[in-house]
């Protein structure tokens, strides 16, 4: 058994045979039921797992879900643009340096 230590995204979780408890009937019922979440849980604790599985739900990859309680509960499969901050990249030390990221994403999405 391979245990994902250090692993962040759902798709290598997936696809290179991880052990993976299966969290997709709350991610799902999250998608469904909610509005909006504010993710605080502490460093190391599974916010870019969880950000990548939603994206993985959100672009539609029934193939990543196979043998979850996901692939049972969703029936549309519809895939969704998915925008992508990560704001990890630099340290923010003033308002422009922010203000630049941002401006940069947005020109790449127009």
């Amino acid at each position: 058994m391979k245990y994902p230590i250090g692993v962040q995204t759902f798709e290598k979780l997936r696809n290179e045979g991880y052990v993976y408890v299966d969290k997709t009937a709350l991610v799902y019922k999250m998608a469904q039921e909610g509005s909006c979440y504010f993710l605080s849980r502490p460093r190391r604790f599974g916010k870019s797992l969880l950000i990548s599985t939603l994206k993985a739900y959100f672009e539609g990859r029934k193939d990543l879900f196979q043998g979850l309680a996901m692939e049972q509960l969703e029936k549309d499969w519809n895939e969704y643009p998915i925008l992508h901050l990560d704001l990890n990249a630099e340290r923010y030390t003033c308002h422009a340096e922010l203000a630049n990221i941002l401006d940069t994403y947005l020109r790449q999405w127009e």
